[in-house]
């Protein structure tokens, strides 16, 4: 979009393009649908299916940088931005870049985010993002702690391949959507009850959850309240069911309490007991990870988020920018696009 109004562009990528797809599970789809997910100017070919799989994704990003011809310089790690002479200083892996404009695109989940449990841990504590199938944990006792999207899907995958007993630790119980409802994505509702009162949103969001998904309470997963509030609070995308509700109901996926810490090698739970797993699966999500390279600057706020998007700048950081860092219900892919054609329209009216 940027080369589009005008700009010389050059993208600095730390890795290859897509690489943060092919480190996923292997088991990951889109989690929104096809037609609502392509970047601008792109439409994700229909050939890839409604939910385009991890390595059909790295596909479609791998062309969409080569079909626009994008300036990218693979292997190199931006370390900070500084300002100087007006413009800025990129300090890299490969020496130092001057740009008049920089935008920052390394994505909401970048940086793995594991608690600092208290206790020793007898067996083995991997994060999310070294999963990539069930084979390892095949006849193990597996815990898998977090209640995302990425820790229903795990769940239920240690649970399809093998796993000789899968516990769910569940802290807050999340808000659980049918990926579509009679052939409509719950995409489509987030983008359609954007612009309404949050206390209609709520009222809708917990209708369709009555309607579509069977009461799983009873099993440790009560349906919150207010859906669309908690989501207004906490930022975290609701789970798409891709199989999680059944294998609860089917106690293939037993829902447990919160992880609190380890004693004499067991994990210790919120209620007070405890269960005794061989592995740890801990799918507690990332983060930015932006501190060593804004942090500086006065532009994240205290969860370590930009505090201005797409097109806004920062008082003290004319020129800097953030596009792909906005949680919304209708879906990461799409958002980035529209702050990268808003970026873009405000770029060309500078010129």
């Amino acid at each position: 979009m940027l080369r589009r109004a005008g700009e010389d562009v050059v993208v600095l990528e730390q890795g290859e393009v897509a690489e943060a797809w092919t480190t996923r599970y292997d088991r990951l789809r889109l989690h929104t649908v096809r037609w609502l997910s392509g970047l601008p100017g792109s439409r994700i070919p229909r050939a890839y299916g409604k939910w385009p799989s991890r390595d059909r994704v790295v596909d479609y990003l791998r062309g969409y940088a080569r079909r626009n011809e994008l300036a990218v310089r693979t292997g190199v790690e931006v370390e900070r931005l500084d300002r100087a002479d007006g413009a800025w200083a990129i300090a890299t892996s490969d020496g130092v870049v001057q740009a008049q404009r920089v935008v920052v695109a390394t994505g909401h989940s970048n940086v793995p985010d594991v608690p600092d449990w208290p206790g020793a841990f007898a067996g083995e504590l991997v994060h999310s993002s070294d999963y990539r199938n069930p084979a390892p944990y095949e006849g193990k006792r597996v815990l898998v702690v977090g209640a995302g999207n990425s820790g229903a899907e795990i769940a239920v995958d240690v649970a399809d391949g093998g796993a000789s007993a899968v516990w769910l630790s569940v802290r807050t119980p999340p808000s659980i959507v049918r990926r579509d409802t009679l052939g409509i994505p719950s995409q489509l509702f987030g983008l359609a009850t954007g612009h309404l009162p949050v206390g209609a949103v709520d009222r809708i969001a917990a209708t369709m959850r009555r309607v579509s998904v069977p009461d799983l309470g009873p099993y440790g997963l009560p349906a919150p309240a207010r859906p669309y509030t908690e989501f207004l609070q906490r930022r975290v995308i609701p789970i798409l069911d891709v199989g999680i509700v059944d294998a609860v109901r089917g106690s293939r996926v037993h829902v447990v309490g919160a992880l609190e810490g380890f004693e004499e090698g067991e994990a210790v739970l919120g209620d007070g007991t405890r269960v005794d797993p061989d592995v740890v699966l801990a799918a507690t999500g990332y983060r930015p990870g932006l501190e060593g390279l804004v942090g500086h600057l006065g532009v994240l706020d205290e969860r370590g988020d930009p505090v201005v998007h797409g097109s806004e700048e920062h008082p003290d950081a004319p020129g800097l920018h953030f596009v792909g860092y906005s949680v919304t219900l209708g879906g990461a892919f799409r958002m980035a696009g529209i702050e990268a054609k808003q970026l873009a329209r405000e770029v060309r009216a500078e010129m």
